[in-house]
């Protein structure tokens, strides 16, 4: 592994354990969801309507874990936190798989 590539490695781990920050901050000022990341109720909260793209393509996704939370709706911060870190360990491990694989059978064929 190259040196470049272990600070890659290094700073997508850091990033992993920096996320929850997404849930830690809006909760201590009470500012509700996310900029952007407001479904299509919320939006109709703000807007007075949702647009028709979003309504026709809403429910196309259906995430694997919900809210990347792990314990359900109402679950303590501590393990929605916890859920937030394993969430973006495994997606950067399921795309460093993949991108792992693909060099792999590129090297072959080249």
């Amino acid at each position: 592994m190259t040196r470049f590539q272990k600070k890659l490695w290094i700073g997508l781990i850091i990033m992993a354990l920096l996320s929850p920050i997404g849930i830690l901050l809006p909760e201590k000022f009470n500012a509700g969801d996310a900029w952007g990341e407001w479904g299509a109720d919320t939006l109709e909260k703000l807007l007075g309507y949702v647009p028709e793209g979003l309504k026709r393509l809403a429910d196309i996704w259906k995430a694997p874990i919900a809210d990347y939370n792990l314990g359900g709706e109402n679950a303590p911060v501590s393990v929605q936190v916890a859920a937030y870190i394993i969430s973006g360990i495994l997606g950067i491990a399921i795309i460093g798989f993949v991108i792992y694989i693909i060099s792999r059978l590129l090297i072959k064929k080249g």
